[in-house]
Parts: structure tokens; sequence; C-alpha cells
């Protein structure tokens, strides 16, 4: 029998039932466990882990846990210079890749709005998503525990929000982004860049038959994904992106 002390910091205490947060905890358990499968028993996923001190040192996942070990365990640290101590990363979550589950497509369009590379898909699964994640190095963005707690995520965070607005919010606060914002330089629709398309240039001219009539009769401003190929004008939908940019940025603390 093993017994320990763990005490869980800041916005991990949201995984733990109520009575536990930002205290200690006594636990005890039997067999052999590594401090990544103890701290998962507690239903904190370890991609939302970035430092673990046992008895005052800093320790990887692989540590084994021994008996009577204290254990302080803290959230990803983005503006906090923590380079002295054994972070769990190579480096912090700045490569701004991303790739959200099937359950988040407002937030990967809100997200894309505000110029980040997102790679979603409506029918993915979780092996799927997990795969790319590991694969292209991309920060998983989930509501779900238990995909993050799969062994090849190593970077993402669990969204807490229900609402879309609260969510792009969450993450540029969490993730420290709000100077890597560039509104429309993606594509809503497909993460494609947007590109100027020069009026009356061969490109243009191309495809000056998909643009109404009524619209090329006042614009002569245009915009193309690189991707898809749609096509942008400062039209009243543009307005309507401005105002929902407008309302995220005045959330920045």
């Amino acid at each position: 029998m093993y017994n320990i002390t763990i005490r869980f910091y800041e916005e991990l205490n949201d995984f733990i039932p109520s009575h536990q947060r930002k205290r200690d905890i006594a636990s005890s358990f039997e067999g052999r466990r590594s401090v990544k499968d103890l701290i998962e028993s507690f239903g904190v996923p370890h991609v939302e882990v970035d430092l673990i001190l046992v008895n005052g040192e800093s320790v990887d996942f692989s540590y084994i846990v021994r008996d009577g070990d204290r254990l302080s365990v803290y959230p990803v640290f983005e503006s906090l210079d923590i380079d002295d101590v054994n972070r769990l990363r190579p480096s912090p979550l700045r490569d701004t890749r991303f790739v959200l589950d099937v359950h988040l497509r407002k937030l990967a369009r809100r997200m894309r709005l505000m110029g980040f590379d997102v790679n979603y898909e409506a029918d993915r699964d979780d092996q799927e998503l997990a795969d790319i994640a590991e694969r292209e190095n991309r920060i998983l963005l989930s509501r779900d525990r238990q995909l993050l707690m799969r062994r090849n995520v190593s970077r993402g965070i669990i969204i807490r929000n229900d609402d879309p607005h609260r969510q792009i919010v969450e993450v540029l606060e969490r993730l420290d982004l709000w100077d890597r914002v560039e509104p429309f330089s993606r594509c809503i629709e497909c993460n494609g860049s947007i590109e100027d398309l020069p009026y009356n240039s061969d490109d243009f001219i191309r495809i000056r038959d998909r643009i109404p009539e009524g619209v090329l009769e006042w614009c002569s401003e245009y915009l193309q994904c690189s991707g898809c190929k749609k096509i942008y004008w400062k039209g009243s939908h543009f307005n309507k992106l401005v105002g929902i940019v407008n309302r995220i940025m005045e959330e920045r603390r």
C-alpha cells in the first residue's frame, strides 16, 4: 500500500470534486504506478499539466510514485518563465496549430476568423483526432476529458465553456494568444489562407462570373481563399464578422 499527498493548482481544480479543490489530498493505492497514471486517476488529463513537483523536485510523467511522496501538480504555463525546472514538454504551446473535436464546430469557425490554423471536420472519431494531433503536432481542443487522456496526445486543453464566444476567449486567454490574432487571414470554411484578388487581374477575370452583378456594380476589392477558392468582399456579412472580432478583442484583459 502506498500513501501519498497530492495537491492540484489553479484551473486543474476544475477536474476534481469540490471538497478536494485547492487543498492537500491524502490518497492511498496498491501496486506500482507512474505519476501520469496517478494524476489521471483523479480525472485530470495529462495534457493539462506542465509541471509536477515531488517532494519539491520536478519530475516527468514516467516517475514512479513512492510511499510517502508529496506531489504538487501545476497547469500549463504560458506567461510564466519556469525554464529552470523540468517542464513536461520540450516547449510551451506556442506552435499555434490546432485540431478540434467534432463538437466544437462554432469554435473552429471563430478561431479561423481570428487567423488560427484549425484542422476541423465533422465526422472524425477520437482515434483519428488523437492521431492528427500527434502526426501534425497540433494542439487538441476538446470537451471530452477521456480523449485528452490518450497516450499519444501530448498537447491539448479541455474547453470549459459551452458558449462559442466564451470558448474563443478561453483559448486566447489560457494560451496567451492575443498578440497572435490575425483576423480575416484564414478561410472560415476550409482553413485556407486568404489572399488579395486584384480587380481586373487575369485571376479576377476568370472568376468574375461567380460574383453577383449587384456586387460588381459597387465593389472593386476582393479576396480569395487559396484552398476552396471562395471569394470574399466587404459586404454586410463582412461587417457582421468585424463585429464578432471586435467583441472578442474587447475581452482582452
